[in-house]
Formats: structure tokens, C-alpha cells, sequence
């Protein structure tokens, strides 16, 4: 069978065909979107902004903010713009590009987060040699070394995906174009090219989770050593925050891509697509910001300038 989909590109899931809850959906998308796009922001501009947090895990969180803002504005404005136009197409070159993206950002942020949890490691365990380790060079290196990653991620699971050859429908039953709702739309059920692709990412993703998880053992056995609880207490409030959005974050796309692919319902592919692509962009900002007293005290300095320049005039 010829691969007509090549041709006509794809339709994405439509959860209704009420226009009243297909427009409540994209009223929800949209102020989900806006409250991400304003979270990610503020830690961006407050990161880059004041002196104080021009340090090594704000430079981190920086572009883990970044990353987020973009996952987040892949997937979610072209379903707004959907459902307003009461529409369901992508190209196949916006699917193409979508899945591309998706898959570079998401493998980005694992490095991301596994270079942050070096860092707290090492500003933990070694704290007479933190400045020295963690030089302006090696956390340039080490995003560097997170963003090609990702990328390569990407280019592997894209070209693996799409060299597959498409047959029958092309409704992909998913809100975005992403690798296991494609598979289901492929002629043959042996997909050998993306199968070495998957392997590579779980490879990748692997070695990243156990890279965290023997920082933590070393962080966790050196803070319980200190004998001062006040001391223990302040140790885990700069941890805790990074541990949460690591546990959301992979916890949320081990669901999405872990869960079965066959007869699951529509709202709930939705729903692990959602929890994957749009729950961290969300929640991450919030995790930071509650406990820290930096990025607490730089956001207040912003509200306080911006309340004196509304009053002045």
C-alpha cells in the first residue's frame, strides 16, 4: 500500500464536536499556556537580571526554564489554534518537526536536570571546591553537552519514526505528533529502525537517572553525617525543590510512553500527554519558587519597583 499520509499529513485528536467544549478546551490550554509562558519567563529574566543569582544552579535553572517555555509552546498553541478553527491537520512536515522538538527538549531536560543534581553534589559533598569545580566553563560544557544530546535524541527518534512507511488512517489519537501514536498508524508492527532509536534514548535516559540517583545517595549519606538538624533542614530545602521536579518530570514521561498503546481511550492518552507535556512546564517555576528564599526575595524586588513606578505616575 503507497504512503498516502506523506501526502495529506495528519489529523490530531479531537476530544468533541461541540464547538462550545472544543472552545472551553482551548480557553483552558490557553490560560494553562499563559501561566507557564509568565512562570518560565519571570525565573529567566530574574536569573539574568540580579547579580545574586548568577550562580552555577541558576544558571541551570535558567535553561531549564528555557526548555520548558519551549516544550510547552511546541504541543500547545497549534491545539489552541485547533480547536478554535475547529480544525485537526498537521502537515507532515509540522508533524516531522513537532516530534523533532518535542523529543530534543525533553532529552535536553534530562541532562539539564542531571547536570543540576551534579551540582548540588558537589556544593553539598565538596563545598571548599565548589567554586573550582563548578567554573563558568563546565556548566557551559555541561549544557552544551545536554542540548547535543537531546538533539541527537531527536534527530534519531524523528528519522527512526518517520522512515517507517504510513497506511490506513492518519488520525493520530494524541493531541501532538509524538513516537507511540505513530507507530500505531505504520504498515508492519516490527519497527526495527525506531526500535534501536528507543533503545539509544532509554540508553541515554538511563544513564542520566543513575547518574541523580548516586549524587542523591552521596547528598542524602553526607547531610545525615551533619549534626546540626538546622544545618540537616537548610541542606534538604536546596535538594528537595530539584528532587520533586526530577520525580514529576520522568515520572510523567515514563506514564506517557510506558502506558499501553493498543485500546487505551482517547482521555486517557490525553491525559498521560498532558502530565508529560505540560504538567512540569507548569509545575516546575511553582517547585522552585515556594521554598527559595532567593528567587522569593529578587521576585519581590521586581513587585516592589513596578508597585513604586504605578504609584509615582
Amino acid at each position: 500500500m503507497t504512503n498516502q499520509t506523506l501526502l495529506r499529513g495528519f489529523l490530531l485528536l479531537r476530544l468533541t464536536d461541540s464547538r462550545e467544549l472544543l472552545g472551553l478546551q482551548a480557553a483552558l490550554f490557553s490560560l494553562v499556556y499563559l501561566v507557564a509562558t509568565l512562570e518560565n519567563l519571570a525565573i529567566i529574566l530574574l536569573t539574568v537580571l540580579y547579580r545574586h543569582l548568577h550562580t552555577p544552579m541558576y544558571f541551570f535553572l535558567r535553561h531549564l526554564s528555557c526548555l520548558d517555555l519551549c516544550l510547552i509552546s511546541t504541543t500547545v498553541p497549534k491545539s489552541i489554534i485547533n480547536s478554535i478553527t475547529f480544525s485537526d491537520s498537521i502537515s507532515f512536515l509540522g508533524c516531522v518537526c513537532q516530534l523533532f522538538l518535542v523529543v530534543l527538549l525533553a532529552g535536553s531536560e534530562v541532562g539539564i536536570l542531571t547536570a543540576m543534581s551534579y551540582d548540588r553534589y558537589v556544593a553539598i559533598c565538596h563545598p571548599l571546591h565548589y567554586e573550582a569545580v563548578m567554573s563558568k566553563a563546565c556548566c557551559v560544557q555541561l549544557v552544551t553537552v545536554s542540548w547535543l544530546s537531546g538533539g541527537a535524541v531527536g534527530i534519531l527518534y524523528s528519522a527512526g519514526t518517520f522512515s517507517l512507511e504510513f497506511c490506513g488512517s492518519n488520525r493520530i489519537h494524541q493531541f501532538f505528533c509524538d513516537v507511540p501514536s505513530l507507530l500505531q498508524l505504520t504498515c508492519f508492527e516490527e519497527h526495527a529502525a525506531i526500535n534501536v532509536s528507543v533503545t539509544l534514548g532509554v540508553l541515554y535516559a538511563f544513564s542520566c537517572l543513575v547518574c541523580i540517583v548516586v549524587s542523591y545517595v552521596f547528598i542524602f549519606s553526607t547531610v545525615l553525617k551533619i549534626p546540626s538538624r538546622q544545618s540537616q533542614s537548610k541542606a534538604f530545602s536546596t535538594c528537595m525543590p530539584h528532587l520533586l521536579v526530577v520525580v514529576t518530570f520522568l515520572l510523567t514521561g515514563a506514564v506517557a510512553y510506558l502506558k499501553p498503546a493498543s485500546n487505551a481511550p482517547p482521555l486517557l492518552d490525553l491525559l498521560c500527554s498532558v502530565f508529560y507535556s505540560v504538567v512540569p512546564p507548569v509545575l516546575n517555576p511553582i517547585i522552585y519558587c515556594l521554598r527559595n528564599r532567593d528567587v522569593q526575595s529578587a521576585l519581590s524586588k521586581v513587585l516592589r519597583s513596578a508597585r513604586s513606578g504605578l504609584t509615582e505616575r
